[in-house]
């Protein structure tokens, strides 16, 4: 009860207090560029990228220098030199493969980012579907209340004539009034769908988008849906899982993982290198400080090799390396074996929900549509009575909802196996092709 009294309120919510500024009617295609162009979350997960580039130039960095002055105080000063001077820090064998792992990370970044750009456009192709089948089940529902109020009239000249009693104008009545309620949420359905498909698009633009006012049961739809027809020709499982294999995302993402797990333990066990400070600069003694009172002045160099392993070796820290690589590698075994059963259940549900969508159209609904027809006249020439005829209006457009979201699951069904093998131009051998 509180879901439709939402549903309601989300309805008759004018659409001006969002600050929306136009409504345009976009097909599926349009919807996927829009949302590829202008898509918030994608923009985002770009930056991802710009971030890991930078952290391909930190990595590759050279250590400032260190500005030196030595100044001696009380009896030292009298005698020893005073210095000014720098102190530059030498890494030994730790900008490359720091700048390695940045690289791969970069690598790692990208590849995330294309998944999450393909992981958007299938939601997009989902919520566009959803919004369309909730307009169908509305226009469905629609027909039928237009029916209803038909078989209202025609109870009516029957009780007026007394050709039927006055009950069944009653009974009609009640019917015409269920289906104005459901009608109602069917509208409330339509409105939360496209909430819904602008929340996926995620734009800041101020234009609302809506699809095309088409329905889903009628013809041509699949090619302006993307989609293959039901009566496709489905290759064997063998030769899907392979291609699919070898495109996916998250199985290329989890191989990364391991490059970036292995060069993240390069960089770690080359924190035991000690490194090489070097120090040069100017030293001077005044003439106050000489016994021929004369100016000295000339240059002073070292050496220094710091941060010796000897208190502490990092063996906590490449363990720890070790058993992220151990993770990485894992990982991708656990994202191949479940990627194979994910693609195999998207593989078994596309089947079916096809051979459900053919069984509809080839065995259900053209012999509902000539039974309804047919009970629409006997009622009205007096063969059948008004129940008869309600309770086969009834299962009639149960059948028509039913048909309508067999066509939604089938169509949610290929974007569901697109996803699974991480393409959207996943071609199948059709009929006409054999």
């Amino acid at each position: 009860m509180k879901k439709l009294l939402f549903l309601l309120i989300l309805y008759f919510i004018p659409t001006g207090c969002f600050g929306i500024e136009e409504t345009q009617k976009i097909n599926l295609q349009q919807a996927i560029d829009i949302t590829i162009e202008n898509n918030l979350d994608i923009k985002v997960t770009t930056l991802d990228s710009d971030i890991a580039k930078n952290n391909v130039k930190i990595a590759n960095r050279l250590q400032n220098p260190d500005f030196n002055a030595f100044y001696f105080l009380g009896a030292a000063g009298r005698s020893e030199p005073n210095q000014l001077g720098f102190t530059e820090l030498i890494e030994i064998g730790k900008r490359g493969v720091r700048k390695n792992l940045a690289k791969a990370n970069l690598e790692l970044v990208a590849q995330n980012v294309d998944y999450r750009k393909f992981t958007i456009e299938m939601d997009v192709r989902e919520a566009y579907v959803n919004l369309v089948a909730a307009k169908s089940v509305l226009d469905t529902m629609e027909q039928q209340r237009e029916l209803q109020e038909e078989l209202l009239e025609i109870a009516q000249r029957h009780v007026k004539s007394g050709f039927v009693p006055e009950i069944d104008a009653i009974q009609a009545t009640i019917a015409l009034n269920q289906m104005i309620t459901q009608v109602n949420t069917a509208k409330a359905n339509v409105k939360s769908a496209l909430f819904e498909f602008n929340k996926i698009i995620n734009s800041k633009e101020k234009t609302f988008y809506d699809s095309v006012d088409k329905v889903l049961y009628e013809n041509n739809n699949f090619e302006e849906l993307m989609t293959p027809p039901p009566t496709t020709c489905f290759p064997e499982f063998d030769a899907i899982s392979e291609r699919a294999i070898e495109n996916r995302y998250d199985i290329k993402i989890a191989k990364q993982e391991i490059e970036v797990a292995k060069k993240n333990l390069t960089v770690v066990m080359r924190k035991r290198v000690p490194d090489l400070e070097l120090v040069g600069g100017y030293a001077y003694q005044t003439m106050t400080q000489t016994d021929d009172r004369r100016y000295n002045s000339g240059a002073y160099v070292g050496g220094n090799i710091v941060n010796l392993p000897v208190f502490y070796n990092y063996a906590p820290e490449i363990k720890n390396a070790k058993l992220q690589l151990e993770q990485a590698e894992l990982k991708y075994e656990s994202v191949k074996n479940k990627a194979v059963k994910d693609l195999n259940s998207a593989y078994y549900k596309l089947q079916i929900a096809a051979a459900n969508l053919n069984d509809y159209e080839t065995k259900i609904l053209t012999s509902s549509e000539e039974l309804i027809d047919l009970s629409v006249k006997d009622y009205e020439t007096g063969k059948s009575d008004l129940t008869s005829l309600i309770v086969m209006k009834q299962s009639y457009k149960s059948i028509i909802v039913g048909y309508t979201l067999a066509l939604a699951e089938y169509y949610n069904s290929w974007t569901n196996f697109l996803r699974e093998v991480n393409s959207d131009e996943f071609e199948l051998i059709s009929d006409s092709a054999l």
